[in-house]
């Protein structure tokens, strides 16, 4: 029989984080929820649509007054110093509503290229590009996922990165490129195959783009549930002989795969607390309506089989950010490759969990959960949508099946030895 060994974990809030949470659901509930409308109604006038709503500047300007800023970061001399335990709910309160991250410069993907140069950045990439992302006066994209290849599977990537004398030049096509449609996108993480001749996890690199550089091409913003996603947008981007000093490269060509796997690990944490945020909001909406709403003589609530949909979602939402937070726990006491399986676990966990939620949530809403009149159209949409991001369920489950039936190889091969 194959048992985890005992883990003395304990989830409970410290002072550290009782504080920020306290601050950040306050901050989110007298500034952040009031504030959508107006965020939204501007992107919806004529020609405003890829431009950033004022209204997001006004609440960044508060959020950093209040010390509310780059709570992500555990390297203190950049951020706040929390550990991804600690982060953990905060990301969760953020996750509340679609602008909350922003406000707070703890959105994707400037997060994860901040965490990169943070760690993997030379001096001079750090006062260039980290040092304004960390004061939220530009945003950054991180290309990645190509449209030709199956992405999920790094190793299939056919962008290239060729060194020239002083220079490396990019070739690639890249799609699903977050934040490329930003009018504060000032440059791209691009990854490609920059040393074929070396072991597979040790072929690619990871070079800084800035976005007017010759030949970057943003070819379109794709749609996403007939949704551009604005004015983020999430880029087609072809890179045709784009010419790039060697000192672009970040920590040197063939270290791109081993940057990848570090950013990913926090920034699934982030992804499914967020997530889970979501699932908290779409469950209040749900328990209102259900509550409030009567047919058939009837609250919504007392009808059919909506009281036992109430409790598994309940039920689903403790599970998951129980799970989180056990990842988080391990990325900070054993490192993201000691925490892998967990981190596969909660990315498969936490967007379905979302998903189911706000389904049942927009069942309960009836012709009103299909509207604008409440968030749960877009709050599905991103449930969906994050069921593929940073790799689909299916690469995680056969992650984690990789991961427990090596327990029983190690086993056996241990009982061979006895005998």
């Amino acid at each position: 029989m194959h048992q985890r060994e005992a883990q003395h974990m304990n989830f409970s809030h410290n002072e550290t984080t009782t504080d920020y949470l306290k601050r950040v659901r306050q901050f989110m509930k007298e500034k952040v929820i009031p504030a959508e409308k107006a965020y939204f109604e501007h992107l919806e006038q004529p020609g405003q649509k890829w431009t950033q709503p004022p209204i997001m500047e006004e609440l960044k300007a508060e959020a950093k007054a209040a010390g509310l800023w780059n709570l992500f970061l555990p390297e203190k001399e950049y951020g706040v110093g929390l550990t991804n335990l600690e982060y953990a709910p905060l990301a969760e309160a953020m996750g509340h509503s679609f602008i909350g991250p922003e406000v707070f410069n703890c959105s994707a993907p400037d997060t994860g290229n901040m965490e990169v140069l943070v760690r993997y950045g030379s001096e001079e990439q750090k006062k260039q590009w980290l040092e304004p992302l960390l004061a939220g006066e530009i945003r950054s994209a991180f290309a990645m996922t190509e449209p030709d290849v199956a992405s999920s599977d790094a190793t299939n990537m056919e962008s290239t990165i060729k060194a020239d004398g002083d220079d490396v030049i990019l070739n690639g096509k890249k799609w699903w490129t977050s934040n490329a449609g930003h009018p504060n996108c000032q440059f791209f993480i691009f990854m490609g195959l920059s040393n074929p001749e070396n072991g597979r996890h040790q072929q690619h690199s990871m070079v800084i783009v800035p976005r007017d550089t010759k030949g970057v091409d943003v070819v379109r913003m794709l749609h996403v549930f007939n949704n551009q996603d604005e004015p983020y947008g999430h880029g087609e981007v072809h890179f045709n002989n784009v010419r790039v000093p060697k000192e672009n490269v970040i920590a040197g060509l063939g270290r791109g795969f081993e940057i990848a796997q570090g950013r990913l690990g926090p920034g699934r944490i982030h992804h499914c607390m967020r997530a889970i945020g979501a699932s908290e909001r779409a469950l209040t909406l749900l328990c209102e309506r259900a509550t409030k709403r009567v047919a058939f003589g009837k609250p919504l609530a007392s009808l059919g089989g909506n009281r036992d949909i109430i409790a598994n979602s309940r039920i689903d939402i403790e599970m998951a950010r129980l799970l989180t937070l056990q990842a988080a726990y391990k990325i900070d006491t054993q490192t993201v490759f000691g925490a892998m399986s967990d981190i596969a676990q909660i990315k498969v966990v936490a967007p379905n969990v979302l998903q189911r939620i706000v389904d049942a949530a927009m069942q309960i809403h009836g012709g009103a959960g299909l509207s604008n009149d409440f968030p749960l159209t877009a709050l599905f949409g991103y449930a969906r949508v994050l069921r593929l991001a940073d790799g689909p369920d299916e690469v995680h489950r056969g992650m984690i099946a990789k991961f427990e039936l090596k327990k029983y190889a190690q086993n056996d091969k241990s009982n061979a030895e006895k005998r």
